[in-house]
């Protein structure tokens, strides 16, 4: 795995140069990364392995230390920003040199430093409900209509213990439906020993992308990506994607944690089964900067997929999904 994280981790250091004007028009290719969390660091991140659930040894409730959850020991672990600011620097830095876009959602106070900081557009709001007791629907609905934010993500009702189609969390996808929002819903797995160690509630058989079955039967105009492409669980999303037509997924997460093996298996499955049009690239980004092109490395080093195919999947799929007018990222061919 070493070699791995020595490849990925040099490869996209060389060419980027951050313009000094915002408004030139961009010399790369543009990415769209559909899954970034904002939040307040605390400036005591661990640095964080890439594909660190390559080993998942399992642990006995009666040890003294239970079983990681994440893991810094390798050879480039990458590093955490040690502040709001630090982080903010890096993410809009990226932005501008990578000609990026994203979805982000999270500490409201943090997202809008964020965009105020960033290229105009690149950053898209998202709010995001995982159960009726965090916010009325009204002021889901108030959220909406405001205007700010455009995305109703990360709905994570599986580490609340509950299907998505669970009838409680209905209205507010009504809501969505009704303002034609596009929805972000987590479906998968949560990290090694989630349920033992962080989310008690968190259960794996709720990660099934079937059981968004009713939830799209009864909202058959809202439209939806299933967020860490339902991994591990490839043939129910095949089914599910194949019976709805509106269903997109994204490869957050999985990108950066499972073993490399796996993760190109999972993706070169769903592209086999007829979807690479809908495979949109995500990073599930939280405070680890170079998480962001070592994510881009696993699709732009995939030698199963042709160049149309990784154009797709790290932007052209996502701009066609959330309706952005492509030729805002026009790119001199010649400076490539």
């Amino acid at each position: 795995m070493k070699r791995y994280i020595l490849l990925f981790s040099f490869t996209f250091c060389l060419g980027f140069i951050l313009s000094a004007q915002t408004n030139e028009k961009p010399t790369r290719k543009p990415v769209f990364d559909v899954h970034v969390h904002v939040m307040k660091v605390s400036g005591q991140g661990a640095p964080l392995c890439p594909w660190f659930l390559s080993d998942m040894p399992g642990g006995d409730p009666a040890d003294e230390n239970p079983p990681a959850f994440f893991d810094s020991d390798c050879l480039d672990p990458l590093p955490a920003a040690a502040s709001d600011e630090e982080l903010q620097e890096e993410v809009v830095g990226r932005i501008r040199d990578l000609n990026m876009s994203m979805i982000a959602f999270g500490d409201p106070e943090i997202l809008r430093n964020w965009i105020k900081a960033s290229p105009p557009g690149r950053i898209i709001p998202g709010i995001g409900i995982s159960n009726a007791k965090s916010m009325s629907v009204e002021a889901f609905r108030d959220s909406l209509e405001g205007g700010f934010y455009k995305v109703m993500a990360e709905v994570a009702p599986q580490y609340q213990g509950m299907s998505p189609s669970d009838p409680s969390l209905d209205p507010y996808f009504a809501v969505a439906e009704e303002l034609n929002i596009p929805v972000g819903i987590h479906m998968g797995t949560g990290g090694n020993g989630v349920a033992n160690l962080t989310r008690p509630n968190f259960r794996a058989s709720l990660g099934n992308p079937e059981l968004l079955e009713d939830l799209l039967a009864r909202h058959p105009k809202m439209k939806i990506w299933v967020m860490h492409a339902g991994y591990p669980l490839m043939e129910e999303m095949k089914a599910l994607m194949g019976a709805n037509a509106y269903v997109y997924v994204d490869i957050s997460g999985m990108i950066w944690s499972y073993p490399l093996d796996e993760i190109h298996a999972y993706i070169k499955g769903l592209v086999q089964a007829g979807f690479e049009k809908r495979i949109m690239f995500g990073t599930d980004f939280i405070m680890w900067p170079r998480m962001i092109e070592t994510s881009m490395g696993v699709i732009e080093h995939a030698q199963y997929l042709s160049e149309e195919q990784k154009r797709d999947i790290l932007f052209n799929n996502a701009a066609r999904f959330f309706r952005m007018d492509k030729s805002q990222f026009d790119w001199p061919v010649a400076q490539q």
